[in-house]
């Protein structure tokens, strides 16, 4: 048997990122810490974090404090789909909590500089909707929105 997961690489913050996201997350826990139980060549004190195991809403990561060496980047992203605007709005401003940064088209980095892309899931059904205008139009305004407003979109696309 073969498990697989996603492991998100941080300087020294894993157990905070980790805990942040289960606590914005419904669903969500930390699993397990590990410690560093050697020097290593991320000069990480012996004892401190080297991982955190943890689920995002059934999803199992792996948070590595592997040191300064490598970043995040829009490159991978989480996306978290909703049900409702007011699960995006909520959803949002919690993510951007404590110094995130919005993008573009429902895109935001967090305040460990991980990207997310948080919006409701009727934004697919709209932008990949039968009717190619109806695409378009919905498309558009998305490609002028940071957080996802779905009133504008859905106005645009179906006429109100």
């Amino acid at each position: 048997m073969i498990h697989l997961g996603h492991c998100l690489w941080f300087d020294d913050q894993a157990q905070e990122a980790a805990e942040f996201y289960c606590s914005v997350v419904p669903g969500s826990r930390v699993l397990e810490v590990s410690r560093y139980t050697a020097e290593t060549p991320s000069d990480k004190p012996v004892g401190s974090v080297l991982t955190v195991e943890f689920e995002l809403a059934g999803v199992r990561y792996t948070g590595l404090n592997g040191g300064p060496h490598f970043t995040p980047d829009e490159a991978f992203s989480l996306v978290l789909r909703t049900d409702t605007q007011e699960e995006t709005d909520h959803y949002w401003a919690a993510l951007l909590e404590g110094g995130g940064q919005e993008s573009r088209c429902g895109w935001l980095k967090d305040r460990f500089g991980i990207s997310w892309q948080v919006y409701p899931t009727e934004l697919d059904e709209l932008t990949t909707h039968e009717d190619p205008e109806v695409a378009r139009r919905a498309t558009e305004v998305m490609l002028t929105q940071q957080k996802i407003e779905m009133g504008p979109i859905r106005e645009a696309a179906l006429g109100g």
